[in-house]
């Protein structure tokens, strides 16, 4: 990594071209540019996230911290290539005046004619599309279950806010609960009465199961507690019997249904860096996830 202090977007990206040089590689290939805005306490784990998401998806990730807004304005960076990246990386602190300007040092620094990803790994702004570097962006990324406290509040105010291209890693941990859930149902085509969600007493992605099982079966959710970790049970009630996952362990489940001898599931609790790989895949408006948001702001009497 090359140190750049009290720089410019136009030293940064310069040292980009150079690195490329020094790695032999004039084209790296590169299919986005990720942002990653993290305080100075959380960046360097949201930048090893980001390095083995790179691994699926080669990308120029701008790590960008936002520091004292007091003060002359200051631009310093980190640049380099290679050493585990899918592609380029740069480390920029910012300081002073220009921390509330940040797009002004981003934008020169994106790739041309590819798309754009924003990440905040923990707190988010409570309107990511309004914010100045997510409304650069096509897909915007939060985790409403990093934030050091209000979980839900957080997950409800992403809800409330929502717009095209939002998206939140509380929904993306469900993905494997989802399609075992679906695919219950197709081997059982039973009407469900009813469902119950069992999960720790915070957690936002518990929060979505429920708005999601509402949404698509059309029958009240129950909502319970447990030690967890995250979500350990989900019930759907037919008149044959239940159809139940319950997971104790965060790693292998147990499937029940009427009329069937229980069976063993894999369900494994994801890291960060897999959740990320997998929201990256796609840029487009996420439909589900868009009416799952509508929703949990409707049961929670917000509108």
């Amino acid at each position: 990594m090359i140190e750049l202090t009290d720089t410019n977007s136009s030293s940064i990206a310069a040292e980009f071209v150079r690195s490329r040089v020094r790695a032999g590689s004039p084209a790296m290939g590169m299919v986005m540019t990720l942002i990653i805005v993290a305080p100075e306490d959380d960046a360097a784990e949201a930048m090893e996230a980001a390095k083995r998401a790179s691994r699926e998806h080669p990308s120029r990730v701008l790590g960008v911290i936002l520091g004292d807004g007091r003060g002359a304005a200051q631009v310093n960076a980190q640049v380099g290539s290679g050493d585990g990246w899918g592609g380029e990386t740069a480390l920029i602190r910012l300081k002073g005046e220009v921390v509330k300007h940040a797009e002004s040092v981003v934008l020169p620094l994106l790739l041309p004619d590819s798309p754009v990803a924003i990440w905040w790994p923990t707190s988010a702004p409570s309107d990511p599309a309004s914010d100045p570097l997510g409304a650069i962006a096509q897909r915007r990324i939060t985790d409403s279950a990093a934030v050091s406290r209000g979980k839900s509040t957080a997950m409800l105010t992403q809800c409330e806010t929502y717009a095209p291209g939002n998206t939140d890693l509380s929904w993306t941990r469900l993905t494997p609960w989802r399609a075992l859930l679906a695919a219950a149902l197709d081997q059982h085509p039973l009407k469900v009465t009813g469902a119950k969600v069992t999960a720790e007493r915070v957690s936002p992605s518990a929060d979505l199961l429920v708005a999601w099982l509402a949404d698509r079966l059309k029958v009240p959710v129950d909502r319970a507690n447990s030690e967890g970790p995250g979500i350990t049970e989900v019930t759907m009630d037919t008149k044959q019997g239940p159809i139940r996952i319950a997971r104790g362990d965060g790693r292998l489940a147990t499937f029940t249904s009427p009329n069937r001898p229980d069976r063993p599931v894999a369900l494994k609790r994801r890291e960060v860096p897999a959740l990320l790989a997998e929201e990256l895949r796609r840029l487009d408006e996420d439909d589900v996830y868009a009416e799952v948001a509508k929703r949990l702001v409707k049961l929670r009497g917000r509108k």
